[in-house]
């Protein structure tokens, strides 16, 4: 794994691996781990309001249902509600000691008290009511009425029932509780760390779930994704602190989650003694009469991507246009086929440049004539510097020519359709979806997890295979680090879009308007500012 990753990606673990790792970290110091819980909470507040964002201002008086367990989960719901009132302290939040308070255990019951004593909150308990007489885990009538749910829908809901070493299955007095708040409408439900009941037909089914310190490994499953939503991992300094007991485990984890510190190296001011030239030049190889938006997209990612120099292949047709539209790329007229896309006779452009380019993105908009793709495989059996492979471009035949190290850009259809074809060494495949899989061949598959809903509409892929282009171009020696750079870069911006303008009303090229404002911003306080112990 190259250094730039090791240091700022973070292993996922089995929830067993991760109850091992935490009891070695705390050592049964319930100081550290009240200081982790509330450091936890805070982050799972601040993420939740974040979040929230997306849909627009929370209300004046947001109604708030916290879910609580016996545990450490039920703790963080249950501060994360203190700190989400502390910021909104007209919010009317509801808390369902599922359990009971008299069986919350000690922390929980700590964060139970500082919840319901915060002036002047107006918090009311309730616990889940019983199916029958002879139920087991009988709630505490002392707690409160058993009615939840009442009145205008929750603005938010907070899951806290079971902690990730829950065994199913969920006993029928809680999974007709769950049933109950899955069936209501609620704007925002956010899980802590994993849906209560993950892995049952009863489980919480979450917008967003908020993996604290450990992104647990159930998390990631595909079977899962429907209940987990969207996953967010709130770093809490586990893997970095050096003061922490529990080393980082000597074996490469099978999946690391990616954090915004990958993108620190771009933080910092580039020398006053450079050149356009010291920050490479990406050739991009595409267009057609058919698809003429593609290339153009990929183009501005590429620009914006700090990239010193771009050239752009497209059909002659189209040269002029694209120059108008962006004008610091340089566009080289390319030989058309009858059908508008670019012709064999064209590859001479091609090798009378080559030695300049330091990469080369061929795919966004190229058209699937026959005539076309076999010059895209001409290209990648000439080419002598690393290339992105991406939309059209991803064929057996193109996928495998060649020797040059490549990076290459499908979704789960075009991923199928390549899988046979893939180069046993030197590729590494950025698989898209709600959380974009990275792997080289290598024993890690690295996850991103930014980006969301916003994302899903044409064009956002040719954003992502140009930003990876360019940041190629800048560090060819680095592909597995450019295509986990440029997904993490890409979801970022994502997300700065959806919390200034929503998901729906929007154009996908106004995400290049957040890729600065990414750079710009600090790392969040909780990759930031680490405490010595954690959850």
């Amino acid at each position: 794994m190259p250094p730039g990753l090791a240091a700022t990606s973070h292993p996922a673990l089995s929830p067993a691996d991760a109850a091992r790792f935490e009891a070695a970290l705390f050592g049964g110091d319930e100081s550290r781990e009240w200081a982790a819980m509330q450091q936890a909470a805070r982050a799972i507040a601040a993420a939740v309001l974040r979040d929230f964002d997306e849909i627009g201002p929370l209300p004046p008086e947001p109604r708030i249902l916290v879910l609580a367990g016996k545990g450490h989960n039920g703790g963080d719901a249950l501060l994360a509600a203190k700190f989400i009132h502390e910021k909104h302290p007209r919010a009317r939040i509801e808390t369902c000691l599922v359990f009971g308070e008299r069986v919350l255990r000690p922390l929980a019951l700590r964060a139970w008290r500082e919840l319901s004593h915060a002036p002047p909150c107006r918090a009311r308990p309730c616990v889940a009511p019983r199916l029958t007489d002879g139920e087991n885990s009988r709630p505490d009538a002392r707690s409160g009425p058993t009615s939840i749910l009442p009145g205008p829908p929750f603005d938010i809901v907070l899951d806290g029932i079971f902690g990730f070493q829950f065994r199913p299955p969920v006993e029928p007095r809680i999974a007709a509780l769950l049933a109950r708040v899955n069936a209501s409408p609620a704007r925002l439900r956010a899980a802590v760390d994993l849906p209560s009941g993950l892995g049952t037909p009863d489980v919480f089914l979450a917008d967003f779930t908020y993996a604290t310190g450990i992104v647990k490994s159930p998390a990631l499953a595909e079977e899962n994704r429907a209940a987990v939503g969207r996953l967010r991992y709130l770093d809490l300094g586990f893997w970095d602190n050096t003061a922490n007991p529990s080393p980082v485990p000597a074996d490469p984890p099978a999946a690391a989650i990616l954090t915004p510190a990958v993108l620190s190296p771009l933080r910092v001011l580039r020398s006053p003694l450079t050149d356009k030239r010291d920050y490479g030049h990406l050739f991009i190889v595409g267009g057609s009469r058919g698809y003429p938006g593609a290339v153009i997209m990929a183009a501005l990612a590429a620009l914006r991507s700090g990239a010193g120099l771009v050239t752009v292949f497209v059909p002659e047709t189209m040269a002029a246009a694209c120059a108008a539209r962006a004008p610091e790329a340089m566009w080289v007229a390319w030989p058309e086929t009858p059908e508008g896309g670019l012709a064999l006779e064209g590859a001479h452009l091609f090798r009378e440049r080559a030695d300049r380019a330091t990469a080369l993105l061929v795919g966004p908009g190229l058209g699937r004539e026959a005539e076309t793709l076999a010059l895209a495989a001409d290209l990648a059996k000439l080419s002598a510097v690393p290339l992105v492979l991406d939309a059209d471009a991803l064929q057996p035949a193109i996928v495998g020519a060649g020797a040059a190290s490549r990076i290459l850009t499908p979704h789960v259809g075009e991923f199928a359709r390549i899988a046979a074809a893939l180069p046993g060494a030197g590729a590494v495949t950025v698989l898209k979806g709600p959380v974009t899989r990275i792997n080289d061949g290598g024993a890690t598959t690295h996850h991103s997890l930014f980006g969301g809903p916003v994302l899903a509409r044409g064009g956002s892929g040719d954003l992502l295979a140009g930003l990876i282009g360019g940041l190629l171009a800048q560090e060819p020696a680095q592909p597995l680090l450019a295509a986990c750079r440029g997904a993490v870069w890409h979801g970022l911006a994502a997300d700065r879009l959806a919390r200034a303008q929503g998901q729906r009303a929007v154009n996908i090229t106004q995400l290049l308007d957040h890729l600065a404002g990414v750079l710009r911003e600090d790392v969040p306080a909780a990759a930031a500012g680490k405490v010595t112990s954690g959850k």
